[in-house]
């Protein structure tokens, strides 16, 4: 049994402004989850969490995700080896989105097509809209398919 209590969401006030954990999951159960490099700051990824993956993530130390094209929880980096700890948990004014500061195991990454970010491109803005995307991560900092066994599956498109 889970030692995590959510606290049921009465005010305003009490979600906003006080010291209760009241998170609030979509109409999906989920809540997104923007995971971040400790040292550098630098976006790794956008998860979603659902209450188990919540629990298990504060339980742990360790960043729990769940699929939603999978439709099933994981546990960052049990088939890669490139587990997430935790060094900070913030949940934002809402109570309806989180924040992870996390150093990374391994090689660093946490993309599953094998670059340290799931952000490894730029769209191009302003003057240069409609110009193709921009790769701002040069080169892979593994192989999906020595890590995972398999590529990037494109029938999740």
């Amino acid at each position: 049994m889970s030692k995590i209590e959510f606290q049921p969401r009465t005010s305003v006030e009490q979600v906003e402004e006080g010291t209760d954990f009241a998170p609030k999951f979509d109409e999906h159960g989920l809540l997104p989850c923007i995971t971040t490099e400790a040292q550098s700051g630098d976006v790794l990824m956008l998860g979603w969490m659902n209450d188990e993956a919540l629990r298990l993530t504060i339980e742990t130390g360790e960043a729990h995700y769940f699929s939603r094209a999978r439709q099933v929880l994981w546990q960052k980096g049990a088939t890669s080896g490139l587990v997430q700890k935790v060094v900070e948990f913030r949940i934002d004014d809402d109570q309806d989105a989180v924040w992870l500061r996390v150093e990374v195991e391994g090689s660093g990454a946490s993309c599953h097509v094998g670059y340290r970010s799931c952000f490894y491109r730029a769209v191009p803005t302003a003057n240069d809209a409609g110009k193709p995307l921009e790769f701002v991560e040069d080169s892979k900092t593994f192989d999906p398919m020595e890590v995972y066994g398999y590529a990037p599956n494109p029938t999740q498109l």
